[in-house]
């Protein structure tokens, strides 16, 4: 199969025919049908965020059961599913109570003495968050896809694997935005977006976008933001401020850099909470002024937007197919999986909101 693959960071990915094992206990052979490329691939291909190569990058994914191994107990061939890259055992003290996204139970692995999941003329390749979503087939542990509706768009539903679960999540799991509520949402990427569009469907009173680029602050009016505004604008705190009477009750960063996170803090009203939620590079600190922490504000981090994967995602899939949820503003361009190293570099010169890659 035909699979796109990073031999070292910050160098082209090169698509390669590469072997794809048969589906082990608990494992699931999928039929890729999209992969949403995503700004934290690049992190990854451009080696912000170490990682062992040659690998096959790609964790926003949707596709179709192929075939199943031995003791597969939710999912048959045919079933349309879902991939998400933090799989869960389902038994360790984060899944039993209500966290899956930060499960790391290493059971959800393939055995040491297993052959690997993928290899390159005979020659293992390092997985890539539990997925290596960028090839025409993904061969993952069950517990790392959801069955879904199969009314639902797969080039659509790709998407709510990392963009939409992250942002939505935030809004709906990590802040638990009440109707009338104000949020703000620092990066209208993908994840901002979907941030964007969840606090307008959680009713939130004011929804103010900040991002640099005007294309994206229009596409955040259109997911339902109800001021947008430049991050480089001199005034900008004091701009959120004296718009939300005194500061946001919830701040959500989508952007991965120090400056935003602190950003975040500092356009909290009294008692507000920051959700970060993008990935900040090694190396890199956050700084708050300690005074500002008897305002009652509180930060937190957050991954995948606090998920419970098997009962939220075909819960956001119904909000999409009942025309709540937006994905479809989301979509930039579908291309093919040759054109994957352009889509990267629109991520690098930051127009682009999701290329996805359609698989015939």
């Amino acid at each position: 199969m035909k699979a796109a693959i990073l031999f070292a960071p910050g160098t082209p990915l090169e698509i390669r025919d590469v072997d794809v094992a048969a589906p082990g206990p608990r494992e699931v052979l999928i039929r890729t049908a999209a992969v949403g490329v995503c700004r934290s691939d690049l992190h990854f291909v451009d080696g912000a965020f170490p990682h062992p190569v040659p690998t096959v990058p790609g964790h926003e994914a949707a596709g179709i059961v192929e075939a199943v191994g031995s003791d597969v107990a939710h999912l048959k061939p045919g079933d349309h599913v879902i991939t998400f890259f933090t799989v869960f055992c389902g038994s360790c003290e984060m899944c039993v109570s209500g966290r899956p996204s930060l499960c790391i139970d290493p059971s959800t692995r393939r055995p040491p003495d297993a052959p690997p999941r993928l290899s390159l003329d005979g020659a293992p390749l390092a997985p890539f968050l539990n997925l290596s979503a960028l090839a025409e087939k993904m061969l993952v542990h069950e517990n790392a896809c959801v069955a879904i509706d199969k009314a639902m768009p797969l080039d659509r539903a790709a998407l709510l694997g990392c963009a939409v679960i992250t942002g939505a999540g935030a809004v709906f799991n990590d802040s638990r935005v009440r109707p009338g509520e104000s949020v703000a949402v620092i990066g209208a990427g993908g994840i901002g977006l979907s941030a964007i569009n969840a606090a307008k469907i959680a009713g939130a009173g004011q929804i103010l976008a900040i991002d640099p680029m005007p294309e994206k602050r229009d596409l955040a009016t259109k997911l339902g933001a109800t001021h947008a505004l430049d991050p480089s604008a001199p005034t900008i705190v004091k701009d959120v401020l004296k718009r939300t009477g005194g500061g946001v009750h919830y701040a959500i960063e989508a952007v991965g850099r120090s400056d935003t996170a602190e950003l975040a803090w500092n356009i909290l009203r009294r008692g507000g909470t920051a959700t970060i939620l993008g990935m900040i590079a090694p190396g890199n600190n956050v700084t708050l002024p300690g005074p500002t922490f008897l305002t009652g504000k509180k930060i937190q981090g957050s991954l995948l937007g606090s998920t419970r994967f098997p009962i939220d995602m075909p819960r956001l899939v119904r909000m999409y197919l009942d025309g709540l949820l937006d994905l479809d503003t989301m979509v930039a361009e579908r291309i093919a999986l040759e054109d994957v190293n352009d889509a990267l570099q629109k991520l690098r010169d930051g127009h682009s909101v999701r290329s996805v890659i359609v698989f015939a």
